[in-house]
């Protein structure tokens, strides 16, 4: 239960701010995307003084002996660039590792599908462990690359041939981990995670954002989890705690206790601001991706678009295709659920309870 009720709750994370209601390219709203946990290469953030960070830090409390370990999960979106090429002239095969003459397009509509330029994401995710012990000693030190790549996917007509193609680019990422562990007090560690984007790149560092973004760790955070050890929440520490909870000094991340209430064996460090033990609605049915999301109002603003506006949401984006057939095929009675909830029931003051 508590496993999978934090895979949801940092799944929901990861893709928070993805692509925001109408989910449409064109929309004024997605033209700027990804806000939240963007940690952009080293040589990028020096060379452009723009606000976009490099690094994070993490820093909180555990209770636990040497031989407690820690397993950090470090999680981001690795951004692929979709282009659309339209062929100048149809052609009936396509010889092996060459493309016809063509020119970049916004978008191409073959058969009645629509192809769009866009930015989609794969996840990436790296792991380490350690007992208490090593991380006193000294900190634990990791470099992790993931590897770019380049495909070519072309696009047919049912009678007229190849009419262009979509190209996907990603530029490979590196990154550097350093996970340390400092004794407060008897059984007390104040536990501390840097996380740096040091991606190359391979021109001048004065790029647009959005091609910044291609070398960047977008919606960053970390799970980190104990055994044999307690975190202590940093929003409601004891009071014999409170002045080491606020020696922790915390840069671009949340630290927040998650899992079943009462369950102080994992933290999450998210770049949006939560309580701690978070859960996603019952009644919702699904992610929305869009800051602040209400259920309701953004399930009737999508069935109450035009079938041009469908269109687009449903060809840009597969993520956007899967919101947009699951609020299409919503029953009644599950619509009805969205529009309130009772949270809690309390004595009204001076009240009978």
């Amino acid at each position: 239960m508590s496993a999978t009720l934090v895979e949801r709750i940092a799944k929901a994370v990861l893709y928070e701010g993805y692509m925001l209601y109408p989910y449409r390219p064109s929309a004024a709203k997605n033209r700027r995307r990804f806000n939240f946990g963007v940690l952009a290469p080293r040589e990028y953030c020096e060379a452009q003084p723009t606000g976009e960070a490099s690094s994070l830090r993490v820093e909180c409390l555990a209770h636990g002996n040497p031989n407690s370990m820690l397993e950090v999960q470090l999680r981001f979106l690795h951004l692929a660039s979709r282009d659309v090429v339209q062929f100048l002239a149809p052609v009936a095969s396509l010889p092996e590792g060459r493309i016809p003459e063509h020119r970049l397009v916004p978008s191409l509509e073959i058969d009645g599908q629509l192809f769009q330029t866009w930015q989609d994401a794969v996840e990436r995710e790296f792991t380490v462990r350690a007992p208490l012990r090593r991380l006193v000693s000294a900190p634990l030190e990791r470099s992790f690359p993931f590897l770019g790549g380049e495909s070519f996917d072309p696009l047919r007509g049912a009678e007229t041939g190849f009419l262009g193609a979509l190209l996907r680019r990603q530029e490979p990422l590196a990154g550097e981990l350093q996970l340390s562990a400092e004794p407060l007090a008897d059984e007390l560690f104040k536990l501390t995670l840097h996380i740096s984007n040091v991606s190359p790149l391979p021109n001048a560092p004065i790029l647009s954002r959005d091609s910044a973004l291609l070398h960047s760790f977008v919606s960053t955070h970390a799970v980190l989890h104990s055994t044999g050890a307690r975190f202590i929440s940093l929003l409601d520490p004891p009071p014999s705690l409170e002045s080491a909870a606020e020696s922790c000094q915390n840069k671009g991340v949340w630290p927040v206790l998650v899992g079943d209430q009462g369950d102080c064996h994992t933290m999450l460090a998210s770049p949006i601001i939560l309580y701690d033990y978070p859960q996603v609605a019952p009644e919702s049915p699904g992610d929305l991706f869009d800051g602040a999301e209400i259920d309701e109002i953004l399930s009737l603003r999508i069935l109450a678009m035009t079938d041009d506006e469908k269109r687009e949401m449903r060809h840009s984006d597969e993520r956007a295709r899967q919101i947009l057939e699951r609020t299409e095929n919503l029953p009644e009675q599950q619509l009805m659920k969205l529009h309130g909830a009772l949270r809690s029931l309390r004595p009204m003051k001076g009240g009978s309870s």
